[in-house]
């Protein structure tokens, strides 16, 4: 079956006692034994979104496969998806929510506020507000999607996500140029995007972003004892 088994399994050559790769070296390892997954994720997440309603939840249910592929976990494709969809859609829907409504508020205060600031310098003052609260969901994004694929409740994982954000930008930032900078890109260069778009631009994108915050989220897992 074309979604039924995707395994990572050491191959020929491979030694399973090898140490862990990193860096550069460790995202080429995973983009070697995941590269038709990612295909066939980026084929079920686009069918999963044509109803439009269910975007929520494809999207979190692409980061779950796609977390779990970072952290070296088997994956049989349509049982993990099907799952994460299915039995987290309420996860889907308020991470959507709670990302997307500040993040478009934020982004329409700005030109809003900016567009007028000039010939009334006091709305500086509210475009900077606008502007810390794009650029703080921005960054907390990139991490609550990798927080709830644990046990933790939604807030619990917000607040994470907020204080990573904030503590922790670099990493937030390489991954959210790798989801949004690259989609954005993508989307500005259809229709000549649009076999990347079709086979690879959501997956890979989320595959790079995960990849980026999967330290810090170890560590916070390790010192949580989750």
């Amino acid at each position: 079956m074309f979604f039924r088994k995707d395994y990572a399994a050491p191959g020929p050559g491979v030694d399973p006692d090898e140490p862990e790769k990193t860096g550069v070296a460790r995202l080429a390892e995973i983009l070697s034994l995941e590269c038709v997954t990612l295909v066939k994720l980026n084929l079920l997440f686009l069918l999963s979104c044509l109803p439009v309603v269910t975007i929520p939840p494809a999207i979190f249910a692409m980061n779950q496969v796609v977390r779990m592929m970072v952290l070296d976990q088997p994956v049989t494709l349509g049982y993990h998806y099907k799952t994460a969809f299915r039995t987290h859609w309420k996860r889907g829907y308020a991470a959507f929510l709670i990302t997307a409504v500040p993040l478009s508020l934020s982004l329409c205060g700005m030109w809003f506020y900016l567009s007028r600031a000039m010939a009334q310098p006091v709305l500086f003052l509210p475009f900077m507000l606008c502007s810390t609260v794009f650029l703080l969901t921005l960054l907390a994004s990139t991490y609550f999607y990798g927080l709830l694929t644990t046990e933790r409740s939604v807030r619990e994982c917000l607040r994470l996500s907020l204080i990573l954000g904030a503590g922790r930008p670099l990493r937030a930032v390489l991954a959210a140029l790798a989801v949004y900078g690259m989609l954005l890109f993508s989307v500005l260069e259809f229709p000549l995007s649009g076999i990347y778009l079709l086979l690879i631009g959501f997956s890979g994108p989320c595959l790079l972003g995960g990849f980026f915050i999967r330290t810090v989220l170890k560590r916070l897992e390790e010192r949580s004892g989750t």
